[in-house]
């Protein structure tokens, strides 16, 4: 079971964990992203391609379902803008074994980061800035090839 949202609604991640409880499932891993305030962010606003924003992260999920054989994958990305405190991603994976569950939830955000066609926007109090994409993300995703 593969779920994918992209909407500029508010992320409820204790109801997106429950409903990647899917029966045969023996472990279960998650991951939150938070919009952080660091550096005087004031806002963080989001955009998208429908469509291809969607499609890409169902290819994502289809891969980590293939490679360790997962029961579920759920990501749920909020577009839009938010304030620091506010959920911008759940991940989920759901594996018969821990470990499964465990490595595909990190497959699925490190790829989500470098992979999904996302632009950020900040804005501080001496402006707004597009965000580049982070060499460490591109480290973190380049592990899983």
């Amino acid at each position: 079971m593969i779920h994918i949202v992209v909407s500029s609604d508010t992320i409820d991640a204790g109801a997106e964990l429950s409903a990647i409880h899917v029966d045969g499932a023996g472990g279960v891993a998650s991951f939150t992203g938070l919009v952080r305030g660091d550096d005087g962010v004031e806002t963080l606003e989001l955009e998208h391609y429908p469509g291809v924003t969607e499609a890409a992260l169902t290819k994502l999920a289809g891969e980590a379902v293939t490679r360790w054989d997962l029961i579920g994958a759920r990501i749920v990305h909020r577009v839009g803008a938010m304030v620091p405190g506010d959920t911008v991603v759940f991940v989920g994976a759901a594996a018969r074994h821990r470990a499964a569950a465990l490595e595909a939830c990190a497959y699925l955000i490190d790829r989500l980061k470098t992979d999904a066609p996302f632009w950020k926007r900040e804005t501080r109090a001496d402006g707004a800035r597009w965000v580049e994409q982070r060499d460490t993300d591109r480290e973190a995703a380049a592990r899983w090839d």
